[in-house]
């Protein structure tokens, strides 16, 4: 009869600590990293700026950076900012005004671009962007007002009849002073004959200058004289009564305020012109016989 020996009882499939081989093999597999699922920067910015509700006008309206730049560092690009130094401050401006903290963002973005950039003391690291005014526009408005108040205050000044007349009769040349050595007349040269009385009002008026009287007869009248060089011999009114005498080496310009109350005498004539009493006229006279201009 055959015979069978007992032993230890073996547990097919399982080691002597009682665990399967499949337990026994260590996992090669590794848990997901968390910071590779974290959002980006421009993402991070893109989430805040909504959670605050703010618009991209808004936040750049408040920032001064560029709607443009904006939406490119929402979307991860940095090359509008014009460079990493102003990338950095792009993103605390954007980070700050959406209420997150900036460092970390800023931190993430040196390692991702090459570390922090050294500091460079000659210039600004950052300059937000800013909106410049518009030119402002000649005011043509203020000027023509100014223009018309000129002349209103030049008429005005023509019409006075303020203070009262004065009968003294005065006379006095103003102007370059007449050349001595032309006034001499020369020993063999037949003297001109003499004006009729009432044509004559300047003795011995040089003929190589232009001498001009003025005499206000009726009333006292604005009156304005100035040189052939625009150089200004009187600017005033000349009282009822009293004269003025006026010279130089090529032509006087004339502006009469009250043209018909003054007598006028040109190289020693009477020029004749019938002025009315208020009329203002402009008149340049020359060597030679009185002629208007």
């Amino acid at each position: 009869m055959a015979t069978r020996s007992k032993g230890a009882p073996v547990s097919i499939g399982k080691s002597p600590d009682g665990k399967s081989p499949e337990e026994e093999t260590p996992s090669t597999e590794e848990p997901p990293s968390t910071e590779d699922n974290r959002p980006s920067i421009g993402q991070t910015l893109q989430q805040a700026r909504v959670a605050a509700n703010l618009t991209v006008d808004e936040v750049s309206a408040s920032t001064r950076v560029r709607i443009p730049i904006v939406h490119a560092i929402e979307q991860d690009d940095f090359s509008r900012s014009g460079g990493d130094v102003y990338a950095r401050g792009h993103i605390r401006m954007l980070a700050q005004q959406a209420g997150i903290d900036p460092d970390p963002l800023i931190e993430r973005f040196d390692a991702e671009h090459g570390g922090r950039p050294a500091p460079t003391p000659a210039a600004p690291m950052f300059e937000a962007e800013r909106i410049r005014p518009e030119r402002r526009r000649p005011n043509w408005t203020a000027a023509m007002v100014a223009a018309i108040v000129a002349v209103v205050g030049f008429v005005g000044f023509t019409a006075f009849n303020g203070s009262d007349d004065s009968g003294a009769s005065k006379s006095a040349a103003e102007g370059p002073k007449p050349d001595k050595s032309a006034v001499k007349a020369s020993p063999t040269k037949t003297a001109d004959p003499k004006p009729a009385p009432s044509d004559s009002a300047i003795a011995a008026a040089p003929r190589d200058k232009v001498t001009v009287k003025l005499t206000a007869v009726d009333a006292k009248s604005w009156i304005s004289a100035k040189a052939h060089n625009g150089k200004l011999l009187f600017d005033g009114i000349l009282p009822k009564g009293e004269s003025k005498t006026f010279q130089d080496d090529e032509k006087v310009n004339l502006i009469l305020g009250n043209a018909g109350a003054i007598e006028l005498f040109v190289n020693g004539k009477k020029v004749s012109d019938e002025f009315e009493s208020g009329q203002v006229e402009r008149l340049s006279y020359t060597q030679g016989d009185p002629e208007a201009g």
